[in-house]
């Protein structure tokens, strides 16, 4: 597997740019499937590593899947799951993929037992999955931490409940949110996460049969069902891959079409931002168009859950403030080690500060060339866009991490007139 991509500096992004379904739409909906013995159908799910991360897992369960439609931005999967025979996510698959915890949710509503792994994934900060145990708990499900693995049990069944999340949590409330699908009773989840992900898997349930209502607000009510049934769902475009390539039309004075519907409305505040920045977007036909202004100027950023600004297109943004005029802030109030690109973006001239959860980005108009390396997802998306506009070439290291949540970028860069390549 190659290991770095060679960036080419001062290039301009001119053309259209297919957006692929979310990742981290279809991630809980794969896990999904396992709450019905008839199956699932997903399309429009894109040809991730993570995607065959959680397909290897569902696999380990007893769950058969086939591709069809396949393209390098897309595929369709069928998902067989009246064969689950094992309630075990091991350690070896967990490791690599911090939403791999979102099978326990569903093994435990339709099994009543299940031993998952704690989690792994990107090293951006301490994720702790406390507050899907004490969902589940507050479900009927009795709990025990032993040897780096949860085992869960619900015997009798899992019951309806009422839940206030301390904190918003995406992970923690899709977990819940299949959970109470199958339990007996209504649920009630209270200060529940409203990304546009949830809602597209609350809308895929909802079409297996199950009762919910307020998704996309803080309180969802699902009342639970005996059983859900086979349906084909089409996942949701992912709002990050769309908001990193209208990114790379402001870094670079350019203008790129992103294709696919109701863009805008899964970016509300991005697009606020970005226009306070320089950008300018319009509406056309089946996409939306984002053009530079030819001057970026300087802004306050702070990260929040839906529908503030995404924390996963904070890296790519502080990319963009660097070639801005004037002094930025970014306020990271997600993720506490979510700065680390910081380190690779001075090696390339920028001027940057972090005190705490708070950078200063002092703008710049030329940034140059280095080898830089990824330290996660987003930050290997930044990079990249960091190196498009600079002076001189960039090579950017383990990029393992981008193919963890971008399809096919130098064949969608290319046909904007974009040039980067694995070496």
């Amino acid at each position: 597997m190659t290991k770095k991509i060679l960036v080419y500096g001062q290039q301009v992004v001119q053309g259209k740019i297919p957006i692929s379904g979310a990742k981290n739409a279809a991630l809980p909906l794969l896990a999904a499937s396992i709450l019905s013995e008839d199956g699932l159908t997903l399309n429009n799910v894109p040809p991730l590593s993570d995607i065959r991360t959680m397909l290897v897992l569902l696999g380990t369960l007893g769950i058969e899947h086939s591709v069809s439609n396949l393209n390098s931005f897309s595929m369709s999967l069928n998902c067989k799951t009246d064969a689950i025979s094992n309630f075990e996510a091991p350690y070896d698959i967990v490791k690599q993929m911090r939403a791999s915890i979102l099978v326990l949710g569903p093994l435990l509503a339709r099994f009543g037992q299940c031993k998952v792994s704690l989690p792994g994934g990107c090293a951006i900060g301490v994720r702790p999955i406390d507050l899907h145990l004490k969902g589940l708990q507050a479900l009927g499900a009795t709990i025990e931490l032993k040897d780096g693995y949860v085992y869960a049990q619900a015997k009798r069944g899992l019951k309806g409940t009422e839940f206030t999340f301390p904190i918003v949590t995406v992970t923690g409330t899709e977990n819940l949110l299949m959970a109470a699908a199958l339990a007996d009773g209504e649920t009630v989840l209270k200060n529940a996460a409203r990304e546009p992900e949830i809602k597209d898997l609350a809308s895929c349930l909802i079409k297996m049969g199950a009762k919910i209502s307020g998704h996309g607000t803080s309180e969802i009510r699902i009342k639970g069902v005996s059983r859900l049934h086979y349906t084909d769902h089409t996942v949701l475009l992912d709002r990050i891959e769309a908001g990193t390539y209208a990114i790379a039309a402001g870094i670079t004075n350019g203008q790129v079409d992103l294709i696919g519907h109701s863009i805008k409305d899964l970016l509300p505040t991005f697009i606020k931002k970005m226009e306070e920045i320089g950008l300018m977007f319009e509406d056309i036909n089946g996409g939306l168009r984002v053009t530079s202004s030819g001057k970026l100027n300087g802004t306050k950023i702070t990260t929040e859950p839906f529908p503030g600004f995404p924390t996963d297109l904070q890296a790519q943004t502080m990319s963009l403030l660097c070639v801005a005029s004037g002094k930025s802030l970014i306020n990271e109030t997600i993720w506490e080690n979510r700065f680390m690109h910081v380190a690779e973006l001075i090696r390339m001239g920028a001027s940057i500060s972090v005190t705490g959860a708070r950078a200063t980005i002092i703008g710049k108009h030329q940034l140059v060339g280095a080898p830089v390396m990824a330290t996660d997802l987003r930050a290997s998306s930044s990079l990249i866009l960091a190196g498009l506009v600079a002076k001189g070439n960039t090579i950017v290291d383990r990029v393992y991490h981008l193919d963890r949540g971008y399809c096919a970028m130098e064949e969608k860069f290319g046909n904007c007139g974009v040039k980067i390549e694995r070496i």
